[in-house]
C-alpha cells in the first residue's frame, strides 16, 4: 500500500499564519528541554504589518499535510539586503533562506525542504542557506550540540533527529555559532583582572549604563556601532533603523541599565554590550501563557528577574579598534562591570555569551580568557540550488 501524498500549501493570509505558529507551538510542546514562547510574539515575527524584517524580505510560509492533518512547516524567504552583500559573507547574489523548519518525519522534512527550494528557483535563486528564522538576527542554525538543557532567551531548540534529516536532503555545513557558558560568580582570572584595572585607572576611558531617559539616543548609538562592528562579520546583514526600532521598542522591558553599558574612548561611543536577563525562566513556569494568571507573573519577573540567567547576545566595537588591545580591555571592562551587577542587583549565578561565530577569534579569544565553556552550537547549512 502506498503512502498518503503529502501536500504542502502556501499561507496566504491571517488565519493561515496563526496556523502555522500554532503547529509550530505544537511542535515545541514535545521537544525535551524547550521553553514554550508566548504566541502573541511568535504572531507579530510571521506577519508582514509588524515585523520590519518584511520590509525588505521576500517570503512564504507552508504547511504540509499527510491525510488533511497539518504534518511540518516551513518558511523559504529571500533578504533582499543580504543579496547585495558580498559572497564571501555568507549571502551574496542568488542566496535564499529556509527556515522555522518542522516535521513529523523525514518524508515530511524532505518534501518540505523541496518545496522551499522549488520556490525559491522560481525566484532566481542559486543556493540557500538554513535554517535562519527568519532574519539572520533572529534565530539562526540548527541546534546540533546542546540539546541536554533548556534555551535562554531568543535563542533556537530544535529535535535532534532534525540534523540527520537535513543532511540526507544533500545539505552541508557551512557555519558554526556558538553559544558559552561562564559561572560568574568564580570571577576572572587576575590577567583580565589586572587590564580590568588597568582601564579604569585610563582617563580616556569611560563605560557606562544605557540610558533608559535617553532611550532613543542610546539607541542608535548601538545601532551605529553594531552595523561597523559587525560589518566583515560572515552573515552580516545590515540592520536598518526600522529593526532597531523594533527591536528597541520589544525590548526595552526587559533592559536594566546596569546589564547593558556603552563604552565611550575619549567621550566618542566605540563599543557596547547588551545583556538580557533570561525571560524563558519565567516562561516556562506560565507555560508560555499570559492568560489567565500568567501575566502576573510576567510583570513581576520584568520588574526584578531575581535568580535569572544571564544572556549577551550582542557586543560589538568600533571596526578601527579590532585587533587592538584597547578592544578586549573595553569588552573585559564591561563584562566585568556586568557581572558584578547581575549578582548584586539580580541574584545571578550564571550567564551565557552568544551566539559566537566558529572562526571569529577575537571574541573566541575573550570568552576563553574569562573561562567560559562552549554549552551550544547550533549550524547554518548551505546547499546549492
Amino acid at each position: 500500500m502506498t503512502s498518503p501524498k503529502i501536500v504542502i500549501k502556501p499561507v496566504s493570509d491571517k488565519a493561515g499564519r496563526a496556523a502555522f505558529v500554532d503547529l509550530g507551538r505544537e511542535f515545541a510542546a514535545t521537544v525535551p528541554n524547550a521553553v514554550p514562547q508566548l504566541r502573541s510574539e511568535l504572531l507579530e515575527l510571521v506577519n508582514p504589518d509588524k515585523n520590519p524584517f518584511f520590509g525588505h524580505a521576500d517570503v512564504q510560509l507552508f504547511i504540509a499535510y499527510d491525510s488533511g492533518q497539518p504534518v511540518g512547516r516551513i518558511s523559504a524567504h529571500i533578504d533582499t539586503l543580504g543579496l547585495e552583500m558580498s559572497p564571501d559573507q555568507g549571502f551574496g547574489p542568488g542566496t535564499g533562506n529556509f527556515g522555522y523548519f518542522d516535521a513529523r518525519d523525514e518524508r515530511v522534512g524532505h518534501a518540505l525542504l523541496a518545496r522551499a527550494e522549488d520556490w525559491l528557483r522560481e525566484k532566481g535563486m542559486t543556493r540557500v542557506l538554513g535554517p535562519i528564522s527568519m532574519s539572520i538576527w533572529e534565530e539562526p542554525g540548527l541546534l546540533v550540540h546542546g540539546h541536554d538543557h533548556s534555551p535562554m532567551i531568543m535563542m533556537g531548540h530544535d529535535p535532534a533527529e532534525y540534523q540527520g534529516w537535513i543532511e540526507s536532503a544533500g545539505y552541508t555545513h557551512e557555519k558554526s555559532l556558538r553559544t558559552y557558558d561562564l559561572d560568574i560568580e568564580s570571577g576572572f582570572p587576575p590577567l583580565v583582572q589586572r587590564i580590568v584595572k588597568s582601564g579604569l585607572r585610563n582617563d580616556r576611558i569611560h563605560i557606562r549604563p544605557i540610558d533608559k531617559k535617553k532611550w532613543s539616543e542610546d539607541v542608535l548609538t548601538v545601532l551605529h556601532i553594531l552595523n561597523d562592528a559587525w560589518s566583515d562579520n560572515w552573515g552580516f546583514v545590515p540592520f536598518t533603523p526600522e529593526e532597531i526600532a523594533y527591536a528597541g521598542k520589544k525590548l526595552k522591558p526587559v533592559i536594566h541599565p546596569q546589564l547593558n553599558y556603552i563604552a565611550e574612548l575619549d567621550g566618542r561611543p566605540v563599543a557596547f554590550m547588551m545583556t538580557l536577563p533570561d525571560v524563558n525562566h519565567v516562561l516556562k513556569r506560565i507555560n508560555g501563557k499570559l492568560l489567565p494568571f500568567g501575566w502576573v507573573h510576567m510583570l513581576r519577573w520584568l520588574r526584578k528577574p531575581v535568580n535569572s540567567g544571564m544572556r549577551v547576545p550582542l557586543m560589538g566595537v568600533l571596526k578601527e579598534l579590532h585587533n587592538s588591545r584597547l578592544a578586549s580591555q573595553l569588552a573585559f571592562m564591561m563584562i566585568e562591570q556586568i557581572r558584578v551587577n547581575a549578582m548584586a542587583d539580580f541574584n545571578s549565578r550564571r550567564a551565557e555569551m552568544g551566539w559566537i561565530l566558529d572562526d571569529n577569534q577575537g571574541m573566541v579569544a575573550i570568552v576563553n580568557a574569562i573561562g567560559s565553556q562552549m554549552n551550544r552550537e547550533y549550524v547554518i547549512y548551505r546547499r546549492p540550488l
